[in-house]
């Protein structure tokens, strides 16, 4: 992701701000309503989720808008979405896969598995198919070592053991699934 919109303290610059919906701007104002108005900022989060959902990813001006909204700066709102592997900063296929290579997905081939992956959808990490059905992306620990190796389906669905086979069965049960 291109950093060129996210103005640099003392820089003079003026930000690109994306023009957000009066829908967003309502579900950004309930979750701000959950804080102190001196906290305002504290629904920051909420807000990447919000604009992640109905967008797919959170781009630059849309960081800009939520900084404008909740008073803070721009670069206050993209270290946060920098941070976390939930947000994505660039548009993703409508399946995105993460896969934990974390040591103990590794000592349970949690690299094989990312690698298979890739091979069978074609990508490098980090890549989308052709079709922009897949991303494919490493992630850390997801917290359920026992189950290694395991990977996360768009950030919400869970899947443990996942052999080549079990792969396998996933990625063609959610072309079935594709829109």
């Amino acid at each position: 992701m291109s950093s060129s919109n996210i103005p640099q303290a003392g820089s003079g610059t003026t930000p690109v701000v994306a023009k957000l919906s009066d829908a967003t701007l309502a579900r950004f104002a309930r979750e701000v309503a959950k804080y102190p108005a001196e906290q305002k900022q504290s629904a920051v989060m909420a807000c990447l989720a919000i604009v992640q959902q109905e967008q797919g990813w959170v781009s630059a001006e849309a960081e800009n808008a939520i900084a404008q909204v909740l008073g803070m700066a721009p670069i206050a709102v993209h270290e946060v979405t920098t941070f976390y592997n939930m947000y994505n900063q660039q548009p993703v296929g409508q399946f995105k896969l993460n896969v934990c290579t974390n040591l103990p997905c590794q000592l349970r081939n949690g690299q094989a598995a990312l690698a298979h992956l890739c091979a069978k959808l074609g990508v490098e990490n980090g890549g989308t198919t052709a079709d922009g059905l897949f991303t494919v992306q490493q992630c850390e620990c997801l917290g359920a070592c026992a189950d290694a190796p395991v990977m996360l389906v768009n950030d919400r669905q869970m899947v443990s053991y996942m052999s080549h086979q079990r792969i396998d069965e996933l990625v063609d049960l959610l072309k079935t699934q594709a829109q």
